[in-house]
C-alpha cells in the first residue's frame, strides 16, 4: 500500500522538470526579439548652402605663346653665330651676323644720297632748284634709307621677341641657301594652351575666366592661368570649341610640348551640400539616396540628384532642402520609416 503513494509523487517531480524545460526556449525568443527591436543609433549632419564652383577639366598640351623662324631675306655667308640651342635671349639680341658686303655698299650709297639731298635742299631754300628736283632728291634719300635698313635687318639678325632658342639649322661659315630657318625662337613667358571645351559648356566660358593648370611633370603643383580667347566656331566633328588659355610662366618651368590638364571655372553656384558619408549608392541601379531625419525621430530614404564633388562634400541638385538633417553614420541598421536615436 505504501508503494502506491510514492509513484505519483515521482511522476509529479518529472512533470515539474519537464514544465521548466518547456518555458526556457520562449524566454530566449523574447530576449532575441527585444534585441532586434532596439532603436538604431545614428549620427547626423545638416544640409547647408555653400558656394560650389561649376568647372570642367580638359586635357591639353603646353605651347609657346609665339614662335619665330629667323630667316634672312637672301642667300649669304654666315659670318658669326652668337647663340646656341637652349639659350634664353632678350628681344633685340643679336643671334647671328651674315656677310656684310651688300650692307657696306648700301651704307655708302646712303651717305652719298644724304649728302646730295642736303646740297639740293640748300639750293631749293635759296630758289636755285625747282620743287620737283627737291622732291626727287627726297624720294631718292628715302629709297636709300629703306634699302639700307632692310639689308641691316637681314645682315645683323636679331631676336624679335624674348624667348628660348629651340632649334638651330646652320653652323658658322655655312652658306645660307634659303632652306629652313637659321634659328627658331619660342616665347615661353607666357605659354598658352588650346582647350577643347564641350559644346554644352561653351556658353558658360568668358574671356578672363580663371583656369587651374596641372602638368604631368609637376604632379603636386598647380599653375594659374586665364582664358584669353574663345574661337568663334564649333568643330563639327568633335562638337567642341577651342579656348585659348595663357599662363604667365615667369619661372619658365612649363615648357612647350608638356602634357597638362586645364580646370576651367565657369561660375559659382549657391547649392545645397551634404557630407559625402551621407550619400548611399545602390550598386547596379545608379540610384543615390540619403536618409533624412524627420521631426518625429524617424528616417525617410530620399533619392537625390548629385552635382559636383568638392572637398569631401556632394552638391545636391534635388531631393532634399537646406536645413535638413541627414544621417552620416549608422546606415547599416536603417530602413525607411524606422525610429532612430541621434548620438550626442
Amino acid at each position: 500500500m505504501k508503494t502506491s503513494y510514492i509513484i505519483p509523487a515521482a511522476c509529479g517531480l518529472v512533470l515539474l522538470f519537464a514544465g521548466c524545460n518547456s518555458i526556457m526556449p520562449g524566454k530566449k525568443a523574447q530576449a532575441n526579439a527585444t534585441v532586434q527591436q532596439s532603436t538604431p543609433i545614428v549620427a547626423v549632419a545638416t544640409a547647408e548652402i555653400a558656394d560650389v564652383p561649376q568647372d570642367g577639366v580638359y586635357s591639353t598640351t603646353v605651347q609657346a605663346n609665339a614662335i619665330n623662324n629667323i630667316v634672312p631675306q637672301g642667300g649669304s655667308r654666315i659670318r658669326k653665330i652668337n647663340v646656341e640651342v637652349g639659350d634664353y635671349v632678350a628681344k633685340g639680341k643679336i643671334l647671328a651676323e651674315m656677310d656684310r658686303s651688300n650692307l657696306n655698299a648700301s651704307e655708302l650709297q646712303l651717305k652719298n644720297t644724304t649728302a646730295e639731298f642736303d646740297r639740293i635742299k640748300v639750293l631749293y631754300q635759296k630758289g636755285g632748284v625747282s620743287q620737283s628736283d627737291y622732291e626727287s632728291a627726297e624720294l631718292a634719300l628715302n629709297v636709300a634709307k629703306n634699302s639700307y635698313e632692310n639689308l641691316l635687318e637681314n645682315t645683323i639678325l636679331r631676336s624679335p621677341l624674348e624667348g628660348v632658342i629651340s632649334a638651330r639649322g646652320y653652323d658658322e661659315g655655312d652658306m645660307y641657301a634659303m632652306a629652313g630657318p637659321l634659328f627658331v625662337v619660342q616665347q615661353v613667358s607666357p605659354v598658352k594652351m588650346i582647350v577643347a571645351v564641350s559644346e554644352k559648356d561653351y556658353s558658360k566660358v568668358s574671356v578672363g575666366d580663371k583656369v587651374e593648370i596641372s602638368a604631368d611633370a609637376f604632379p603636386d603643383e598647380t599653375f594659374q592661368g586665364k582664358v584669353t580667347m574663345i574661337y568663334p566656331v564649333v568643330d563639327a566633328a568633335t562638337h567642341t570649341v577651342s579656348v585659348e588659355v595663357k599662363v604667365a610662366n615667369k619661372d619658365r618651368r612649363l615648357r612647350p610640348g608638356m602634357y597638362a590638364s586645364a580646370k576651367v571655372t565657369f561660375s559659382v553656384n549657391k547649392s545645397v551640400v551634404v557630407p559625402e558619408e551621407a550619400v548611399i549608392k545602390q550598386q547596379g541601379s545608379g540610384v543615390k539616396s540619403v536618409y533624412k531625419l524627420e521631426e518625429d525621430g524617424t528616417v525617410t530614404l530620399c533619392p537625390v540628384t548629385l552635382g559636383r564633388h568638392i572637398d569631401g562634400r556632394y552638391e545636391i541638385l534635388s531631393g532634399i532642402e537646406a536645413g535638413s538633417q541627414v544621417v552620416v553614420k549608422g546606415h547599416a541598421s536603417l530602413r525607411n520609416g524606422v525610429k532612430v536615436e541621434v548620438a550626442q
